[in-house]
């Protein structure tokens, strides 16, 4: 049994959601109203104590094991939901080595340095006269004194070394000071303060644990305006997004983040209660940032300053091009970056401009609605690049015609949905007033692909999972996919050939198997490294070694064989009818659990209504599997 199984079987599911959900027993079941959408009326939230599963009818149309809810509900990842669930059910995880116990140590320590820095510089700030001249600045922002506390905003002197001699003087060595990139080390010998006469900015990472600083100049003579730490063990610029911390439970109940240039941008607007504000500090957003968003939701706005997006110049190449340095002073829009990423992570990426000269604490000071307002205008990122490429051109004029075309439709074609990339193109040819078929021939040539050549020979599926396994299916599916991560492709092609959907982290029912699909999904969606090493990497310690066991099941199987290739498609259409089974059983409980309620509510009928057509919809779906299993289902 895995420690993850063994939490299951300790941990009661019924107890966990009801220390947070009403529960009613219905049967041997539960049921109740979904904590993650607003519902009064209708108990769309059930609790399935046998299978130890929760699944909401409603508006969220999500469901899991406790792993799942807890990491709905708590905002964590997999490895704190593990270390919570493994405490609370008094499973000992597996110990570190001693090299890794090493470096937990050490970024601990340097983490209560950074939380000695934060002291310091707010003492800075509030008790001393140079101190009290930046206090009245950051007050003439509009920025109250609970924000200040709350974002911990402090004041490094002008001194080179007064922040050194503070912390020298806790019991800090510079080598620590050096790491947490407080302290710059001379290349002649000796060390200095690298913030000085400057606001401080604590940065800390989702969790809450400090990783850095920010700091912005009180002089408007000194540059760079805005400087970071460096990058250090605990510090990645790429990695951390400036207020997430304070925001994921504001972006988890809007279901909606919004992404602004800087700092300050996010004090003020959670200061007037636009909590789901975050920021990448001034650079450009990175895949990493944006899948950090998206644990808490897919649906993003990028607010951009009017001189960062605004003209055409800084459209004209749709891809940042600029050395590293640059980049800490110019962040510039990277459309091509942002539409692959939104088909890479699975999100809904959009775009506002801010008047020119008006930053998002002026807009909310004068007026919160029109906050609201804005965001609510906010436009896809094609939409965005193709209205900002047309203001002010003559469309009648063909050269300015071809090269608008030009621009925009290498960023219609790295849009990963073929229905969204066909009406940005519709759109594209009725603003140029062009035919469609003219956009069409302009269209690259997509590359040649590489066949496998199959082997005559034939092998026998029959006994190489062992009906004893806890999850025989899912364990062969994910050993197939973890092994050869593009055999996805195909599998999905031929699902969708059944007008079925492609293979989903819902088609596996515990928390620990969906989070190795979906790891295998995320590697094949980038390029950087091959797929088995970037799951390798992504995967928590404990699922490596449940990922290990599933490799062993496949490891002696040849994939190029048509016998093996059409005994893995038929184990995952037996993945998918399980799930329908299961979604008909749950469906079934939650018919009857409406029926129960005596009522003549209208919302309640049509909750009824719906969930009988669901059930069909469902029936139907497994009537064409049942056809495709018993006939040819090879790949």
């Amino acid at each position: 049994m895995s420690v993850i199984d063994e939490i299951k079987d300790r941990i009661d599911i019924v107890e966990v959601i009801g220390e947070s959900v009403k529960l009613r027993k219905s049967g041997k079941n539960f049921s109740g109203f979904c904590p993650f959408h607003p519902n009064t009326r209708t108990p769309a939230f059930a609790v399935f104590p046998d299978s130890g599963t929760w699944r909401c009818f409603g508006a969220c149309n999500e469901g899991g094991d406790v792993f799942s809810f807890l990491m709905k509900k708590e905002g964590w990842d997999f490895s704190e939901t593990l270390r919570y669930l493994s405490k609370r059910a008094g499973v000992e995880l597996r110990p570190r080595g001693p090299e890794e116990r090493a470096v937990e140590e050490a970024h601990h320590r340097l983490r209560e340095l950074m939380e000695e820095g934060v002291t310091y510089y707010r003492h800075r700030l509030l008790h001393t006269s140079e101190g009290s001249t930046v206090l009245e600045y950051l007050r003439s922002r509009h920025l109250s004194n609970e924000a200040l506390e709350t974002f911990e905003i402090g004041y490094a002197p002008k001194a080179w070394d007064a922040t050194l001699s503070h912390l020298l003087n806790k019991g800090y060595n510079e080598g620590e000071l050096v790491d947490t990139g407080m302290v710059t080390e001379r290349e002649g010998g000796g060390f200095y303060d690298r913030f000085r006469h400057r606001i401080m900015i604590p940065i800390r990472d989702a969790r809450g644990r400090m990783v850095g600083f920010g700091a912005r100049v009180v002089d408007p003579k000194d540059v760079p305006k805005f400087l970071n730490s460096p990058q250090t063990p605990l510090f990645d610029k790429g990695r951390i997004l400036y207020g997430l911390d304070k925001a994921r439970k504001a972006i988890r109940e809007a279901d909606q983040a919004v992404i602004v240039e800087g700092y300050m941008d996010v004090i003020a607007l959670h200061q007037a209660g636009f909590a789901n504000a975050v920021s990448p500090m001034g650079t450009a957003l990175s895949e990493n940032q944006l899948r950090l968003l998206k644990r808490y939701s897919r649906r993003m706005i990028l607010a951009l300053d009017a001189d960062v997006a605004g003209s055409q110049a800084t459209l004209r190449g749709l891809t940042v091009a600029r050395e590293t340095l640059d980049r800490e002073l110019d962040p510039v829009f990277d459309a091509r970056g942002l539409v692959r990423h939104e088909g890479r992570i699975d999100a809904d990426i959009r775009v506002i401009t801010l008047p020119e000269g008006v930053d998002p604490d002026e807009v909310v000071s004068e007026d919160p609605s029109a906050w609201s307002v804005m965001l609510g205008q906010a436009q896809t990122v094609v939409d965005y690049v193709l209205e900002v490429l047309t203001r002010d051109q003559d469309l009648e004029d063909p050269k300015g015609k071809a090269e608008i075309a030009q621009q925009v439709l290498p960023l219609i074609e790295d849009v990963a949905d073929p229905v969204e990339r066909e009406a940005y193109r519709q759109n594209l040819a009725r603003k140029l007033k062009v035919d469609e078929r003219a956009l069409l021939s302009l269209r690259p040539k997509p590359p040649r692909r590489r066949t496998r050549q199959a082997l005559p020979a034939e092998v026998s599926l029959e006994g190489l999972v062992s009906p004893k396994a806890e999850s025989p299916v899912e364990r062969f599916c994910l050993g197939v996919l973890l092994r050869d991560p593009e055999l996805l492709y195909r599998i999905d092609r031929r699902l969708q050939a059944l007008d079925l959907a492609r293979v989903s982290p819902q088609d596996f029912t515990g928390t620990d198997h969906q989070v190795i699909f979906h790891a295998v999904r995320e590697a094949l969606a980038q390029d950087e490294d091959e797929p088995i090493h970037h799951w390798r990497n992504q995967l928590d310690p404990t699922l490596i070694t449940l990922a290990d066991a599933f490799l062993a099941d496949v490891v002696e199987l040849d994939f190029r064989l048509p016998k093996v290739l059409e005994g893995i498609m038929a184990n995952f259409l037996r993945l998918r009818k399980r799930r329908l089974e299961l979604a008909l059983t749950h469906l079934r409980f939650q018919l009857q659990a409406v029926q129960e309620i005596e009522t003549t509510d209208k919302e309640l009928h049509e909750d009824l209504w719906h969930h009988t057509r669901e059930v069909q919809r469902i029936a139907s779906e497994k009537e064409r599997l049942d056809r495709a299993l018993a006939g040819p289902s090879g790949l």
